[in-house]
C-alpha cells in the first residue's frame, strides 16, 4: 500500500495534470486521465494525435502509457512510471505517424517518412534503402553509414558502439512512428547524439489484432510483398514483420533484393514484471553502379550502355583496377566489368526487463547484442568484415516532489562494445568480384561507458524547468595493418591506437505556457561525438594508414522556439537554433576510387529555423508543410594541400560547410473523403524541393538543387466477412520526369604539383566517384488486407 504521504503527491499532481497540459504524467491513472501531449514540439505533421501505443522513445523506453492501442480493458498493465524519454519534456521532437505516409502510399525506404521531419535531410546510399540521414546537417556529407545520431527501435539501440548505423534493415511498413530528436542530444543518448537521435516504434500486436497481407508494385521492377501478424492473448502481446523486397533500380547495375524480419513480444507475468524482447534480422544482396562526376552525371545521369569500358557509351564512369591486383599497371572497368555489389546481414536481439518498485519508481534493465557481417567489393577495393557488439543500459526512474514541487528524476548507467574485425582487399579483373591482394587488416574493440541523469521540475501550472547530464568515457583499442605492395618486396606498417577520450555533456531547458494556444521553450544543450576506429586508419590520400589523432567532436546549441495552436485545425511550430562545433568530424573523398577520410576542423557554426505546419483549413481538405533553412560556415579551419614537393595552406574561415542544403522544404496538399459512398476515398499532391550546395571546401563546385512533384491516391475501407479491411493506393512520383542529383560525395580540393595553385572547379566537376541521380518518373501502387 503506498503511503500517506505518497497518497497526498498523487492527488497534487493529478490536480496539477488537470490544470496543465505541459504537466508530467505520473502514473497509470495520470495517462489514462489525460492523453499524452508531447512537450517539445506541438507540430507531428502527419499525424497530430499519434494513434498506435505510445511506445518509449528513449533508451530505455518500456511499454509506454499513450492512448489508442486498442488493448482491451482487461489486458496486462501498463507501466506504472514510463521514463522521462517517453514523453520528452523540454525536448524539440517531431513525432510522425502511419496516416497519409505509411499507410496510403509506397514508403519504399524511411526517406519518404522523414522528409515530413523539419531538420532532416535524406539522401541516397550505397544500396535500395541504405539512406542517409542527416539532423541539422550533421551527417550530410556521408554516403553510406549514418552518423552524429543515435538511432533506436521501440528504445532498443540499432546505433552500434563506433556511432554507425544504417538503414538498410529499416523495412517502413513495419512502424508505428518515428520519433525524430533535433539538437544535441548527448544528455539523454550519450557519444554520437551531436544532431539528435531517431526512435523507431513498431507497431504493437493489441493494434494489429490479426494479420495484414500487402503487395507494392512499381516502375523498375519494384515488388515488396510483406505479411504483420500481432495480437495478444493473456499477459502476452507480440507482433511480427517481414518483408521481401526486390527490384531492378534505374540506374544501370543496381538491382536488389533484401528480406527482413521484424519480431516484438512482450511478457506481463505480474502487474509489477514486464520482459520485452526485440529480433530484427535483414539480408541484403544489392549489384552497385559507380557514382559519377558531376559532367558524367549531366551526359548521362542513368549510366546507360556502360557494359564495358571498350564500348562504353558518353558519360560512363570507370574505376581503375590494379592488372595483378598487387601493383604497376591498371585496368578501367564499369560497374558491370567490376561486378560492384553488397552483400550483408545484420542480426539484432534484445531483451529487457522492467519491474516496479513501487507506484513512483521504476528500474529498467536491457541488453542487446547487435551483429552486422559484411561483404563490399564495389569500386576499387573490397571490404569484408564482421562487426559483433552489445549494448547494456540499466536505469530507475523516480516520481515525487522536490522541494514541494512535482519533479521526475531518472539514472542511468550505460556501456556498450563493438569489436571489429575488418580486411580490405584490392580489386582485381576477373570472374565476378575477384579480389586481388590484402591491403589492410584490422582487429579494433571500441567500448563506451558512462551515467546519465535527468530531472523535469514543474515550477507552477505553466513553468517546467528540465536539467540532464551525461559523463561517458570511450575506448579505442586494437591496430591495423597495412600492406603495400612492388615488385621487389611487400612492405607492411602497422597503426597501433590506444585512445581514451573523457566526454561530458550538461543540458538545460525551460518551457512557459501562458496559454492553451501557446508554448514557448528555450533549450541549451551540448553534444560530443568521438571518432569511430574506422576513422583512425584512413589517411587523407585514401588509402589505409595512420590517422589516429582525430579528436572528439564537440557542440553547444541553443534552441528557442513556440508552438501555436489556437484551434485545433490548425498547429505551427517554429524553431530557431545556433550551433557551436569544436573539432567538427567532416569526411570526404580524395578521388576516384579511395576511401573516404575523416578530419577535424577547428570551429564552425550551424545556424537556422525550422518550421512545422498543418492546417484544416476546409472539411476533408488539410495541408502539412515541414521548412529547414540551415547555414552552416567553417570560422576557423586551415586546409593543406598537397602535390609532389610541393604543399599550401588554404584559409577556410568563413566558407560554406560542404554537403548542407541552405533551404529544403516538403509541402502537401490533400483530400480525404470522410462520408458517403466515396467514405474512405482521398489523395494528394505534394512538393519535395532541395536547395543546392558546394561539394568542396573551397567552395568552387555545387550539386544542383532540385524541385520534385509527387500524386498519390488511395482508399480504405472496412469489409464485412473473412477479411476485415482493404487499403489501396496508386502514386505518380517525380510528374514532370525532372533528372536530379539524389547524392554526392563531398570532393577533397587540389593544387597542382607544378605550380601549386589550387585546381578550379573544372578539375572537380570531372573527378569521379560522387554523384548518384535520383529516380525519373515512376508509377507504384499497392493493397494491403486485414484479416
Amino acid at each position: 500500500m503506498p503511503s500517506r504521504r505518497h497518497r497526498i503527491l498523487r492527488s497534487r499532481a493529478l490536480a496539477l495534470l488537470a490544470a496543465s497540459p505541459l504537466a508530467i504524467p505520473l502514473g497509470p491513472a495520470a495517462a489514462q486521465a489525460q492523453p499524452a501531449v508531447r512537450s517539445g514540439e506541438a507540430v507531428t505533421l502527419e499525424e497530430l494525435s499519434v494513434s498506435g501505443d505510445g511506445e518509449g522513445v528513449g533508451p530505455s523506453a518500456g511499454p509506454g502509457t499513450g492512448q489508442g492501442s486498442g488493448r482491451a480493458s482487461g489486458g496486462p498493465p501498463r507501466a506504472a512510471a514510463p521514463t522521462p524519454l517517453d514523453k520528452p519534456v523540454g525536448e524539440v521532437v517531431t513525432s510522425i505517424g502511419r496516416e497519409g505516409v505509411i499507410d496510403n502510399r509506397a514508403a519504399t525506404t524511411v526517406a519518404d517518412i522523414l522528409r515530413n521531419s523539419p531538420g532532416v535531410t535524406v539522401r541516397q546510399g550505397n544500396g535500395p534503402r541504405d539512406i542517409v540521414v542527416s539532423i541539422r546537417g550533421n551527417n550530410a556529407r556521408a554516403t553510406g553509414v549514418s552518423r552524429n545520431m543515435v538511432v533506436l527501435e521501440d528504445g532498443f539501440p540499432v546505433t552500434q558502439a563506433d556511432g554507425s548505423s544504417r538503414f538498410d534493415l529499416t523495412d517502413p511498413r513495419a512502424y508505428n512512428r518515428i520519433d525524430v530528436f533535433r539538437g544535441p542530444q548527448s544528455p539523454f543518448f550519450g557519444n554520437f547524439a551531436t544532431g539528435g537521435a531517431l526512435n523507431f516504434v513498431t507497431r504493437r500486436g493489441a493494434e494489429i489484432d490479426g494479420v495484414e497481407v500487402g503487395v507494392d508494385a512499381g516502375s523498375f521492377g519494384y515488388l515488396n510483398n510483406y505479411t504483420t501478424i500481432g495480437g495478444l492473448s493473456g499477459p502476452f502481446e507480440y507482433s511480427l514483420f517481414a518483408s521481401d523486397t526486390r527490384g531492378n533500380g534505374f540506374i544501370s547495375h543496381n538491382s536488389f533484393d533484401t528480406q527482413t524480419i521484424n519480431f516484438l513480444g512482450t511478457y506481463t507475468p505480474t502487474p509489477d514484471n514486464r520482459f520485452t524482447l526485440k529480433i530484427i534480422n535483414n539480408t541484403l544482396f544489392t549489384l552497385l553502379p559507380g557514382r559519377t562526376s558531376l559532367n558524367q552525371f549531366a551526359i548521362n545521369p542513368f549510366q546507360r550502355g556502360c557494359l564495358t569500358a571498350a564500348s562504353a557509351a558518353a558519360g560512363c564512369t570507370t574505376f581503375n583496377l590494379l592488372a595483378n591486383g598487387r601493383f604497376g599497371a591498371t585496368v578501367p572497368v564499369t560497374a558491370d566489368q567490376g561486378a560492384f555489389l553488397r552483400d550483408d546481414r545484420r542480426t539484432i536481439v534484445g531483451a529487457r526487463w522492467e519491474h516496479d518498485i513501487d507506484a513512483f519508481t521504476t528500474w529498467r534493465t536491457q541488453l542487446v547484442f547487435d551483429d552486422r557481417n559484411i561483404n563490399q567489393p564495389f569500386y576499387t577495393t573490397a571490404a569484408r568484415g564482421d562487426f559483433p557488439g552489445f549494448n547494456f543500459l540499466s536505469d530507475v526512474t523516480r516520481r515525487g516532489d522536490l522541494f514541494g514541487l512535482p519533479a521526475t528524476g531518472y539514472v542511468a548507467l550505460a556501456y556498450n562494445t563493438l569489436d571489429s574485425f575488418s580486411r580490405t582487399y584490392n580489386r582485381v579483373l576477373g570472374a565476378g568480384p575477384a579480389l586481388g591482394a590484402l591491403i589492410a587488416d584490422q582487429d579494433t574493440t571500441q567500448a563506451n561507458f558512462g551515467g546519465r541523469a535527468r530531472a523535469e521540475v514543474q515550477l507552477s501550472d505553466r513553468w517546467i524547468a528540465v536539467a540532464g547530464i551525461s559523463a561517458e568515457n570511450t575506448t579505442i583499442d586494437g591496430s591495423n595493418t597495412s600492406y603495400s605492395y612492388t615488385a621487389a618486396r611487400t612492405t607492411t606498417t602497422i597503426a597501433n591506437v590506444n585512445r581514451s577520450f573523457l566526454n561530458v555533456a550538461p543540458e538545460l531547458a525551460l518551457l512557459y505556457r501562458p496559454s492553451e494556444a501557446w508554448q514557448l521553450r528555450g533549450r541549451v544543450a551540448t553534444g560530443y561525438s568521438t571518432p569511430s576506429a574506422g576513422n583512425l586508419f584512413v589517411t587523407p590520400a585514401g588509402v589505409p594508414g595512420n590517422n589516429t589523432q582525430l579528436r572528439t567532436q564537440e557542440n553547444l546549441g541553443f534552441d528557442v522556439g513556440f508552438d501555436w495552436t489556437p484551434v485545433e485545425t490548425l498547429r505551427l511550430s517554429v524553431t530557431g537554433f545556433y550551433e557551436f562545433f569544436r573539432n567538427e568530424l567532416i569526411t570526404q573523398s580524395p578521388g576516384a576510387g579511395l576511401l573516404s577520410f575523416t578530419f577535424n576542423a577547428p570551429a564552425s557554426e550551424h545556424r537556422g529555423v525550422e518550421v512545422g505546419a498543418s492546417w484544416a483549413f476546409a472539411p476533408g481538405w488539410s495541408a502539412t508543410a515541414a521548412y529547414t533553412y540551415d547555414d552552416q560556415v567553417y570560422t576557423r579551419y586551415v586546409e593543406q594541400l598537397s602535390a609532389g614537393t610541393r604543399s599550401t595552406r588554404f584559409d577556410r574561415a568563413g566558407n560554406k560547410i560542404p554537403g548542407v542544403p541552405a533551404n529544403q522544404l516538403l509541402a502537401r496538399v490533400g483530400y480525404e473523403q470522410r462520408t458517403g459512398p466515396l467514405a474512405g476515398l482521398g489523395g494528394y499532391v505534394e512538393t519535395v524541393f532541395q536547395d543546392d550546395f558546394f561539394l568542396d571546401n573551397a567552395n568552387l563546385l555545387r550539386a544542383p538543387g532540385y524541385s520534385l512533384v509527387n500524386l498519390n491516391l488511395h482508399y480504405a475501407t472496412d469489409l464485412v466477412g473473412y477479411a476485415k479491411r482493404l487499403n489501396l493506393f496508386f502514386e505518380v512520383r517525380n510528374i514532370f520526369d525532372w533528372t536530379y542529383v539524389a547524392s554526392a560525395q563531398n570532393l577533397a580540393n587540389s593544387i597542382s604539383a607544378a605550380t601549386g595553385l589550387q585546381n578550379g572547379a573544372a578539375v572537380l566537376a570531372n573527378t569521379n566517384g560522387s554523384v548518384f541521380a535520383g529516380a525519373p518518373r515512376n508509377f507504384v501502387g499497392g493493397m494491403k488486407l486485414s484479416f
